[in-house]
């Protein structure tokens, strides 16, 4: 934990009460104040031009009011940290290819439109158990991901360096770029998804889903013999978020909308606060109460009926529509028990968040042969879980929120066609946390298609 310190500069956005935060405790921060180098980086920052525009952080608050209400489902994939030198074209594709598929068998299961989000353009910092790594005797500060610092377990690559928020600024507004070309120019069309679709299902392992598949498959064809529009099976809306951790960064590239007033966080459309970092009366919280993002909040097994209205009430004073998203992550074992009293008391006091439902962080276990990992059956039990809790309580899932990509991992345990530990060795790939690969993202939407028929 690091003290606030003092910074000359405070970027482009001037207004009321932005600031306070810094008068508060920042948890989950670089010790890099100090550096040389960092108020000439947080300069350049602040003066760079947005990645994301507030008409578009308006819209998806719009998009996000439809999940609450019961009339859209929030989809939101990606990696659980990005990785500079994987920014990459072949990359970025799998991921948003991945995330389309699921949308479109989602899409199908719900009966409403599907609120398409990347963990993307922005997940770079992840917060740690301790400030400190020791190895052989050897004690270096932590990895804190690709914009505060290096993974090799070296001196130099581990000092925490304010230069890297400008090169995390650069791939994201490359990753943006290339998002919108793919989301506006035709990669998104309906009918080539499906196409992709069939591709998982000429796996003997999947023919469980193959009625479903079908169904999805005519369902295309009837819209397209009906005549409908060719630019709404070809462009899809698609937005990026990130866990604010960084404040630093978060801070810099706040702008005021010069229609408004108001201030905005330009890093990403959708920013979340993590359930390290959720103090009511810590600088997160404070911070992103006063820009106008829509925020989600991480509640796990700790949380209290009391801290969740407690934080409706920071975050969400004026009870705006799709500004507050509550993002659950209990464990399979836990959710049952844990989840029904903070919901419960949620609907009584007449709030109406976002519920989502992120199966991946309460479900980590060790391998035999040494690596972090998930097992799939868990996860799908956390998601049926939640289903089952908002079902009881007459209330909407809205979402999921998962780690995970577009490229043929092995990270997480399972899956009809099944991934074990000896996999690992070859193709574990992740520096932090295990994702789902492409077969388990598409099977994970599969069953959870299931789920959503007939919820609403």
């Amino acid at each position: 934990m690091t003290a606030p310190g003092e910074i000359l500069h405070t970027g482009a956005a001037e207004y009321p009460g932005l600031d306070t935060w810094r008068s508060l405790t920042l948890a989950q921060q670089p010790d890099w104040r100090s550096h040389e180098d960092f108020d000439a980086a947080y300069q350049q920052l602040s003066d760079n031009p947005p990645l994301v525009f507030a008409g578009e952080v308006d819209r998806l608050k719009r998009r996000l009011a439809a999940v609450a209400q019961g009339e859209a489902f929030l989809l939101q994939g990606g990696d659980c940290a990005e990785v500079f030198d994987e920014i990459t074209a072949d990359r970025i594709s799998g991921k948003i290819k991945t995330i389309l598929q699921m949308a479109v068998v989602l899409t199908y299961g719900a009966s409403v439109p599907v609120v398409k989000m990347g963990r993307m353009a922005g997940q770079y910092a992840k917060p740690r158990s301790s400030d400190e790594e020791t190895r052989d005797g050897v004690t270096l500060p932590s990895f804190r991901g690709d914009i505060v610092n290096q993974y090799e377990f070296t001196e130099e690559a581990r000092i925490p360096d304010p230069k890297r928020m400008l090169t995390g600024y650069n791939k994201s507004a490359a990753t943006l770029n290339l998002i919108r070309a793919f989301t506006e120019g035709g990669f998104a069309d309906l009918r080539a998804v499906q196409q992709w679709n069939k591709g998982f299902m000429d796996n003997p392992a999947h023919a469980q889903y193959q009625q479903l598949a079908g169904e999805v498959e005519r369902a295309v064809k009837f819209m397209h013999a009906a005549g409908v529009s060719s630019d709404s099976l070809k462009r899809t809306e698609f937005y990026v978020g990130h866990e604010g951790l960084l404040l630093d960064y978060e801070r810099a590239l706040t702008r005021i909308d010069s229609r408004t007033g108001a201030p905005y966080v330009t890093s990403g459309h959708f920013i979340w606060i993590g359930e390290r970092t959720r103090e009511l009366d810590g600088a997160h919280v404070d911070y992103l109460s006063r820009v106008r993002n829509p925020i989600g909040i991480k509640l796990g097994p700790s949380t209290t009926p009391e801290t969740a209205l407690q934080l409706i009430d920071k975050i969400d004073p004026e009870r705006e529509p799709g500004r507050l998203t509550f993002i659950t992550r209990f464990g399979a074992s836990k959710i049952r028990d844990g989840l029904p009293p903070v919901v419960e008391a949620v609907r009584d006091a007449g709030h109406q968040p976002v519920w989502v439902t992120d199966p991946m962080h309460g479900n980590n276990i060790n391998s035999a042969n040494g690596y972090k990992t998930r097992r799939f059956d868990d996860i799908m039990d956390e998601v049926r879980g939640f289903f089952e809790v908002h079902k009881a309580a007459g209330t909407y899932p809205g979402g999921v929120h998962v780690e995970m990509t577009g490229d043929d991992v092995a990270e997480c345990i399972g899956g009809s066609d099944p991934i074990d530990e000896s996999a690992f060795d070859d193709r574990y790939e992740s520096l932090v946390d295990p994702r789902l690969n492409h077969k388990q993202s598409l099977e994970l939407a599969f069953l959870l298609a299931e789920s959503l028929k007939g919820v609403k």
